[in-house]
C-alpha cells in the first residue's frame, strides 16, 4: 500500500517552491504530474494493472481536465467489468488518501452503471465528459468515455431546460464575478463552472467550441484561483480584498483594483457567452398552428420574437437614434433578453445621439432606468456590446471599478445600476421621478479619478444632463443631487439633528430647495440599499426622516425649536437615580429599534457604563443623547439587538447599577466577549476628524471617529474621553457593515479647546479604537 503522506509532503514542497517558485499554470501542470505519478503507483500496488477481469482508474474533474489547482478534491472513478475483487482494490486506493486527509470524491462502477447514473444526474453526465485514463485497462476507460459522450450528444438538447435551471440556481446562490466586490471564481456567474457549461454544450455539438477570448478568460480565472489557494494554503474560491492584493502581486497586476477589473472583464465574457449559448439552443415558442415564432409588438420598431426582444422587420436603426433605448427599455420592462442579432445590428448601424437628445430618447432612457430589476441585464447587454459607452462615454472610468470601502458589495458601475433599481421603487414618493432616476444613475460617476467624487461628479453630471436634453434648471438640480448625495446620510447619522444649527446648515447648503431635499431623501435610501446588506436600517431611515422633516419645517416657515426638556418619565427616572444613588433603566421598543433611557446621579459617570452594559447585552448603539436634570443626568440611547431578542430589563438594570457603582468589571467582561466571538481584524487604520462649526456654542467641538467596528468600541471611546477630561454633550454612532462613524460633541471639563487638548484627545481615541 502506498503512503498518502508522501503525496501531501510532495505537494507542500511544490507549493513552497523550494526549487524555485512555479507560475500558476506551471504549478497546475506539476500537480497533475505529481498526482498522476502517485495514483499510478497506488494503482499498481492495489492490483489495478493486473486485475482480471479488467479494472481502470479514471480521473474526472480538475485532474481529468489537467487543471488541478492546489487543495482540490480528487474526482476518481474506479471502473470495472464485474471484477469480484474490485472492493478490495478500491479500499487499497482510497484509504491512503483518506489517511492523508486528501479530499476525495470517488465511485466504483461498471461502464453501464456509470452511464445510467449520468442519464439521471446532470452533474455526473457533464463530469464524465472530462474522463481521462490514469491506470489499468485503457480499453475500459475508452468504453466509458465514448459511451458517456455519445449519450450526452443524444440527450443534451432534451436536458437544456434542466441545465439552464441548474445554472440560474447556482447564480442566485453564488452571485456573479463581474461587478462583485468578492467574486466566487468557481461557482459565480461567469466563473469556471460556467465555462464547463460552454464546453459541455460544444461537446453536444450544440454550440461552437470556446474561442480565444473565452479561453483567455478561463486561464485568468484558473490562475487567480491557483494563487489564491497557494497563498491561503487551503481550499477557497471566493476572492476577498486582502487576498486579492497578494494574488495581484503574484500575477503581475500591480494592485487588487487592476486585478478586479481584469476579473470582471473575464467574468462578463464567460457570462455573456453562456447567456447566448443557452438562449440559442432553446427552441422559441411557436404560433398556435406550429409555424414561425410569434412576433409581439413592444414599442415602435421593437417586437418580442419568441423569448427575445428583437427589431421589427421595418425598423431602420441608422435612421432612428432613439431605437437603441427603446429596445433596452422593452427588454428591461418585459424581463426578456435582447436578441444577439439585434445587438449586433444596433452596434453596427445605430447612430450616435446628438446633443441635446430628442425627447423620445430621453423618455426611453427614463423608462429603462425605472424598469426595476430588468434594467440590470438590459444595461449589461448594451455595455457588453459597447452600446452603453456610446450613450455614456463617461461610464468608462467607473466600469468594473472595485469599491474602496468593504461596505460596498458591487463595483461602482453595478452599484449605479442597482441604485436605479432601488430608486425605481421610490418614484411615487417624489415630484420629479425622472430626475431621481437620472441622479441615481450618475451619483457616483465622479469615482475612478483623483478628485473628490462628489464635486467632480457634479460637474460631469451637469454636462450629461444637458446632453440628455434636460432644461438648465433641471440639469442644475441633477448636478446638485450628485454634489450633495452624501449630505443627508452623513448629517443624520453623524451630527445632532436636534441642534437648530445642524438643520439650518443643511437647508442653507441646499439653497432652500424643497424639491432637492425631497430628491436627496429618496436618493439616500436608494444609494444605501444598493450599497450592500445592512447599510439601510430602520434606525437610519428614522434619523433621515427626522432630519428631512426638520428641514421642511424650516422651509415652510415654522422655524426650528430647541430640543425639548426631559419628559416626565425621564425626569422621574433621574429623580429615582438621584434618590437611590445608583443607575436606573427604562426600555421601550419600537419594532426592531429600542430606546433605552439610563439615568445616574449628578456626579456619576454615564456614557461609559451605559455603552458598556449595552454592548455586554449585544445591543448595537446607533445614537446617544445626554441631558442633565436636577440632581442627575440621563442618557437616551437608540439601539437594536445584534441578534436574538431584547435583554431582560431586570438584568439590564442590575448590571447598569453595578457598572455605575464600579463593581461590574466591564473591561474584562467585554474583552472575554470579544474573545468568544472572535476579534475583528481591522482592514483600515482608525481616523479622527475635527469639525468646529457644527455645534451650538464656541466651547464645543465635534470629534468624528472612523474605524472598524468591534464589541464594546463605544465603551472604550467613552473611557478614553473620560480620561482626557472631555465632557460629551451628545454622541452619534453609525454602524455601516463592518465599519463605524461615531461623532461626539465634546468640551473640556477644565480649560479651553486648544491644539494640545485636541492632540491628547485624538491620541487617546485612536488608541482605544486600535
Amino acid at each position: 500500500m502506498t503512503d498518502g503522506g508522501e503525496l501531501v509532503k510532495a505537494t507542500e514542497r511544490l507549493l513552497e517552491g523550494r526549487h524555485g517558485r512555479l507560475g500558476a499554470a506551471a504549478l497546475r501542470a506539476a500537480l497533475v504530474d505529481l498526482y498522476e505519478f502517485w495514483l499510478g503507483k497506488g494503482a499498481t500496488a492495489a492490483g489495478v494493472d493486473t486485475a482480471d477481469p479488467g479494472v481502470a482508474l479514471v480521473a474526472v474533474g480538475g485532474l481529468g481536465r489537467r487543471e488541478l489547482v492546489p487543495f482540490s478534491d480528487l474526482d476518481l472513478v474506479l471502473v470495472h467489468n464485474g471484477n469480484p475483487d474490485v472492493g478490495k482494490i478500491a479500499d487499497a486506493l482510497w484509504y491512503p488518501l483518506w489517511d492523508a486527509k486528501v479530499g476525495l470524491d470517488h465511485s466504483v462502477r461498471t461502464p453501464g452503471e456509470a452511464v445510467k447514473v449520468a442519464s439521471e444526474d446532470l452533474r455526473t453526465a457533464m463530469g464524465l465528459l472530462d474522463a481521462r485514463h490514469i491506470a489499468g485497462d485503457a480499453d475500459l476507460t475508452q468504453r466509458l468515455a465514448s459511451a458517456a459522450r455519445d449519450q450526452w450528444r443524444r440527450t443534451a438538447r432534451k436536458r437544456l431546460g434542466e441545465l439552464a435551471e441548474a445554472v440560474r440556481l447556482r447564480w442566485r446562490r453564488s452571485g456573479e464575478i463581474a461587478q462583485s466586490a468578492e467574486p466566487d471564481l468557481k461557482h459565480g456567474r461567469g466563473g469556471l463552472r460556467d465555462f464547463a457549461v460552454l464546453e459541455a454544450l460544444a461537446a453536444a455539438q450544440l454550440t461552437a467550441r470556446p474561442g480565444e477570448e473565452l479561453l483567455a478568460a478561463k486561464e485568468l480565472l484558473l490562475d487567480v484561483r491557483t494563487e489564491l489557494r497557494r497563498e491561503l494554503r487551503r481550499e477557497r474560491d471566493v476572492l476577498a480584498a486582502p487576498e486579492a492584493e497578494l494574488v495581484a502581486a503574484e500575477l503581475g497586476f500591480g494592485d487588487r483594483f487592476t486585478l478586479a477589473r481584469k476579473l470582471s472583464g473575464a467574468g462578463r465574457t464567460i457570462a455573456y457567452a453562456v447567456d447566448v449559448a443557452l438562449r440559442s439552443t432553446v427552441d422559441p415558442p411557436k404560433s398556435r398552428f406550429g409555424r414561425r415564432p410569434v412576433r409581439t409588438p413592444l414599442a415602435e420598431g421593437v417586437v418580442l420574437h419568441g423569448n427575445e426582444v428583437s427589431l421589427a422587420r421595418d425598423a431602420v436603426p441608422a435612421r432612428d437614434p432613439a431605437l437603441l433605448l427603446r429596445v433596452a427599455a422593452a427588454s428591461a420592462r418585459t424581463g426578456k433578453p435582447i436578441a444577439h442579432g439585434t445587438l449586433r445590428a444596433l452596434a453596427e448601424s445605430a447612430p450616435e445621439l446628438r446633443a441635446p437628445w430628442p425627447e423620445d430618447a430621453l423618455n426611453a432612457l427614463v423608462e429603462l432606468l425605472g424598469a426595476g430589476e430588468g434594467m440590470v441585464d438590459a444595461v449589461e447587454a448594451l455595455d457588453r456590446t459597447g452600446l452603453w459607452a456610446r450613450l455614456f462615454p463617461e461610464w468608462g472610468a467607473v466600469r468594473d471599478l472595485p469599491p474602496r470601502s468593504p461596505v460596498h458589495a458591487w463595483t461602482v458601475d453595478r452599484h449605479l445600476v442597482r441604485a436605479c433599481v432601488e430608486a425605481a421603487k421610490l418614484t411615487t414618493t417624489v415630484a420629479r421621478p425622472d430626475l431621481l432616476l437620472i441622479g441615481a444613475l450618475l451619483h457616483d460617476i465622479g469615482k475612478g479619478r483623483d478628485a473628490d467624487h462628489s464635486e467632480l461628479g457634479a460637474a460631469i453630471s451637469a454636462q450629461v444632463a444637458t446632453r440628455l436634453g434636460l432644461s438648465e434648471k433641471d440639469a442644475a438640480t441633477v448636478s446638485a443631487m450628485v454634489r450633495h448625495h452624501l449630505l443627508l446620510p452623513h448629517t443624520a447619522t453623524r451630527r445632532d439633528i436636534g441642534d437648530p444649527a445642524t438643520v439650518s446648515r443643511v437647508v442653507k447648503t441646499l439653497e432652500n430647495d424643497t424639491l432637492l431635499i425631497e430628491l436627496l431623501h429618496a436618493l439616500t435610501k436608494a444609494d444605501s440599499l444598493a450599497t450592500g446588506p445592512g447599510v439601510w436600517t430602520d434606525w437610519k431611515a428614522r434619523l433621515l426622516a427626522e432630519l428631512v422633516s426638520g428641514c421642511e419645517e424650516v422651509l415652510r416657515g415654522k422655524g426650528f425649536s430647541e430640543p425639548g426638556p426631559m419628559d416626565d418619565e425621564q425626569r422621574e427616572l433621574v429623580a429615582a437615580a438621584a434618590a437611590s444613588g445608583r443607575g436606573e433603566v427604562h426600555i421601550s421598543a419600537h419594532g426592531k429599534i429600542v430606546t433605552v433611557v439610563l439615568a445616574v446621579p449628578a456626579r456619576a459617570e454615564l456614557l461609559a457604563p451605559a455603552a458598556g452594559v449595552l454592548a455586554l447585552n449585544s445591543l448595537e448603539v446607533h445614537s446617544a443623547l445626554l441631558r442633565a436634570h436636577e440632581g442627575g443626568r440621563a442618557g437616551v440611547f437608540t439601539a437594536s439587538p445584534k441578534f436574538g431578542s431584547l435583554p431582560d430589563v431586570t438584568l439590564l438594570r442590575e448590571q447598569f447599577a453595578r457598572a455605575v457603582a464600579g463593581t461590574l468589571p466591564l473591561t474584562q467582561r467585554l474583552a472575554a466577549k470579544e474573545r468568544d466571538y472572535g476579534a475583528v481584524v481591522a482592514v483600515a487604520e482608525p481616523k479622527v476628524l475635527w469639525f468646529d462649526d457644527e455645534t451650538s456654542g464656541p466651547d464645543t467641538v465635534v470629534l468624528e471617529l472612523r474605524a472598524t467596528d468591534r464589541i464594546g468600541l463605544l465603551f472604550r471611546i467613552a473611557g478614553a474621553l473620560r480620561r482626557c477630561e472631555a465632557e460629551v454633550r451628545w454622541a452619534k454612532a453609525a454602524t455601516l457593515g463592518g465599519a463605524v462613524v461615531d461623532s461626539f460633541a465634546v468640551t473640556p471639563r477644565t480649560g479651553r479647546i486648544d491644539p494640545e487638548w485636541r492632540a491628547k484627545v485624538e491620541q487617546a481615541v485612536l488608541a482605544a479604537a486600535s
